[in-house]
């Protein structure tokens, strides 16, 4: 079992705290919301087993990693170019880039503008989904989904008020309610009585995540204020209008997509899976976990690292 290394590395002018494990092909791990590297504990050792050089960083305005204050600095060229510029520091020449929620956008555009860098992509729960004539929120804008959470953060504040109310709550039940445990999964939508109310409370201990588990999440998102992270999504009209520019670029390198048959936003984007192949001219197949929700990798670790280790062999360079 390999013991993880810890350290922060200055790349892309912030600093970056970063979780590694092993020796040999690189594997960047870009995780979600509200996540951390620690997020692929389970996926770091397993690679590092295999024989890969397995990096986790957390990511923009997560943990350990710097927090810039302004909103506008957390585009997707910014995240993009964070893991572009970890490789470079880690004088890395290429990696395979792996993504789950907010982090498989990241992995997606990566693979997309530099196939040089990134040989391989595997997205976890968002698949890719080509530019389309409008923004995603001016869809839901449109649609008159204003109770729709990604339109609930882009106020500045009002969800960072509601979540760090308590903070060890919200992680609670954000990781319950979009896990494979609620009978009825999550539709997204924020009452009145603001966001942490619109998630349910679990009735007991997770199984698929202990006690001093949660407690590393609790710990780090206490140490940090969650604005960084809520910037994300407050970058999504911004994001539509800076990739006009590589609209219609294609995803070449080996592909694949993998989510949990329980993730509360599958049902979402189904169509975007099934339009992979039409979508990534280098799709070479996709896995739904049964009994998984959103928190694949860690509801269904040994069910992921099967595929990741099983796609990693048909492409390792």
């Amino acid at each position: 079992m390999h013991a993880f290394r810890e350290y922060t590395v200055l790349a892309n002018g912030i600093r970056q705290h970063v979780l590694e494990a092993g020796s040999g092909p690189a594997v960047l791990l870009c995780h979600g919301f509200p996540e951390l590297g620690y997020s692929w504990r389970h996926q770091i050792r397993a690679l590092a087993d295999a024989g890969y050089r397995a990096i986790a960083p957390d990511m923009r305005g997560y943990g350990g990693t710097e927090a810039p204050a302004a909103i506008d600095r957390y585009t997707i060229l910014h995240l993009v170019g964070d893991m572009v510029g970890l490789l470079g520091a880690l004088e890395i020449a290429q990696a395979d880039i792996v993504g789950h929620d907010w982090g498989a956008p990241v992995a997606w555009t990566a693979a997309q503008l530099r196939p040089d860098l990134f040989t391989s992509v595997l997205g976890m729960s968002v698949p890719f989904a080509p530019r389309g004539p409008m923004s995603g929120l001016d869809s839901l804008r449109r649609a008159g989904k204003h109770a729709y959470y990604q339109l609930y953060f882009q106020e500045p504040g009002v969800a960072e008020a509601d979540f760090h109310a308590d903070i060890e709550a919200t992680i609670r039940r954000m990781m319950w309610s979009l896990s494979a445990g609620p009978s009825r999964p999550w539709n997204g939508m924020v009452g009145p009585e603001g966001a942490l109310a619109a998630l349910a409370e679990p009735p007991g201990p997770m199984d698929w995540l202990s006690a001093e588990e949660l407690a590393v999440y609790t710990a780090a998102f206490r140490d940090s204020s969650l604005s960084g992270a809520l910037n994300w999504y407050r970058n999504m009209d911004r994001n539509w209008e800076l990739t006009a520019p590589f609209q219609h670029a294609r995803i070449r390198q080996p592909a694949w997509f993998l989510s949990g048959e329980r993730d509360p936003i599958y049902p979402a984007l189904k169509s975007l899976v099934e339009a992979l192949p039409q979508n990534v001219p280098g799709h070479l197949g996709t896995t739904i976990v049964p009994g998984a929700g959103h928190w694949v990798q860690q509801e269904a670790p040994e069910a992921v690292n099967r595929v990741l280790l099983d796609f990693l062999g048909r492409v390792q360079r």
